[in-house]
């Protein structure tokens, strides 16, 4: 197995041996035992993911701790460390991996990013290990699995019997709505048993979810959203409440549309200082529903906490009971799938106007519904208990800010490239902000090349004043 050797500079050699072991890294020497180095790869794989540079000793001197670049003779030295990874089962495929050859300093530092796995990887003493800090820690008792695979989306909640009448469920004025509207011909207890909601004679999490008329009466501080209006720009205190907290209730499509009227009814009601006087504020609400929607169907339901959405004079908190399910991350969430509650997701889309239009694209249309506006981008943040998405009420630089700073450190830009970091969607409007800057003397077409498409670039005299603010 090869991989590639990477010529790294004096820079990055420093910064590496001064690197902080943390939630997301660590530094191994090239002498331990593949083995031992399992568990720390068990770990990554089961919380956030994370680097691991093999080849970096720790020593004790009289000045105290020191870190020393002591890298492995080549790369075939490493054998062990993918064999023993491979024995991993669905770690195989869950890593990449390069060394760094750096002057001066002797042998290979083999570097290995491990992803966020979709399933749960033990080490190869058994033992399921999870990330703490800079620690990696073995899970402790059955109930700690249970919690990891509730996380991780391999078990989910949804699928859990809950001990009452199946009457709940085959007879709610919920189930016969949805029924006429979908399958008039359809029976509640037949068509409930097909889809795997009834489970024996009880229903389970998600049929209570769905069709009860009172799924908080069955599923306390599990299923409800609580709505709470802050009056001030820094961080949640009782003192700033505008008013008590504002609790949704109900099966959850109604649910998701209730509380984003609710939410949309408080945002409008807001003002802000705008440049000659006061001006109402205003959230796209497509951004609005699709992170509610979000943060209802895609919760961990098995933590006893509901929803929570805090309105600020600045910005829109909503957070979601749960860590992100399976291989999800805040960093790839706009760009990969993973439905950790995958009946409540299919289910609710058979409603008529479902919450979940295009299934797996709300985190990317409530993105491209702040853009629209101006808006900065969502803000996703994972906590040890919880995700949290915020919309703060900023707008993003001028388009034509937003080239000249590109252009600081860049020789030139395109059209593709400059609408990519605008958010602009027409090539036509893009061109429309090249020609202003043009015309201030800021820009100036790169000459024409064969095969090479057509750029910008500052002029050779330009003395980089800043864009005009009013354009």
């Amino acid at each position: 197995m090869t991989f590639e050797i990477v010529d790294i500079d004096p820079d990055r050699v420093s910064d590496l041996l001064q690197m902080s072991e943390g939630h997301f890294a660590d530094l191994k020497s090239a002498e331990i035992l593949p083995s031992k180095l399992t568990k720390t790869f068990s770990a990554f794989a089961n919380t956030g993911g994370g680097d691991v540079y093999i080849g970096i000793e720790e020593v004790i001197s009289a000045d105290g701790k020191e870190r020393l670049w002591k890298g492995f003779a080549d790369q075939e030295a490493c054998n062990p460390i993918f064999q023993v990874m491979e024995s991993l089962g669905p770690l195989a495929n869950n890593y990449t991996a390069e060394f760094f050859r750096a002057k001066d300093h002797s042998g290979l530092v083999l570097h290995i990013n491990i992803f966020k796995s979709q399933e749960i990887i033990s080490a190869t003493d058994g033992k399921i290990y999870v990330r703490r800090n800079a620690q990696s820690l073995p899970l402790s008792g059955a109930e700690a699995v249970d919690r990891l695979k509730y996380d991780k989306g391999v078990r989910s909640f949804e699928d859990e019997p809950v001990n009452i009448e199946v009457e709940e469920i085959t007879n709610s004025v919920a189930i016969l709505e949805f029924l006429l509207d979908a399958i008039p011909t359809g029976e509640p207890l037949e068509w409930l048993t097909k889809q795997r909601v009834i489970t024996g004679d009880r229903p389970t999490v998600a049929g209570i979810l769905l069709f009860s008329d009172n799924p908080q009466s069955i599923l306390p501080k599990r299923s409800a959203i609580k709505i709470l209006r802050y009056q001030t720009k820094k961080e949640a205190e009782r003192d700033f409440l505008a008013f008590d907290p504002v609790t949704i209730e109900g099966p959850i499509y109604s649910l998701i549309y209730d509380a984003v009227d609710q939410v949309k009814q408080i945002v409008e009601g807001m003002e802000k200082l705008g440049e000659e006087k006061m001006e109402k504020v205003s959230y796209p609400e497509e951004a609005l529903h699709e992170i509610v929607t979000n943060a209802v169907l895609h919760r961990d339901y098995s933590v006893a906490s509901d929803v929570q959405i805090r309105i600020f004079d600045n910005r829109v908190e909503i957070e979601s009971p749960g860590r992100l399910p399976g291989h999800v991350t805040p960093a790839n969430i706009t760009k990969t799938q993973f439905a950790r509650n995958a009946k409540l997701v299919r289910l609710i889309n058979k409603f008529k106007n479902p919450p979940n239009k295009d299934v797996g694209e709300g985190v990317k249309t409530a993105f491209e519904a702040m853009g629209k506006l101006r808006l900065k981008p969502p803000q996703i943040s994972e906590t040890d208990q919880s995700v949290l998405v915020v919309l703060r009420h900023e707008s993003l630089a001028s388009p034509e800010q937003m080239v000249m700073d590109y252009l600081k450190d860049e020789p030139e830009i395109t059209n593709l490239i400059a609408r990519e970091l605008t958010g602009i969607k027409s090539e036509n409007s893009m061109k429309s902000v090249f020609y202003r800057l043009r015309e201030r003397g800021q820009l100036e077409q790169t000459p024409k090349e064969k095969g090479k498409k057509p750029s910008w670039r500052k002029p050779a005299t330009s003395d980089d004043k800043e864009p005009d603010a009013t354009i």
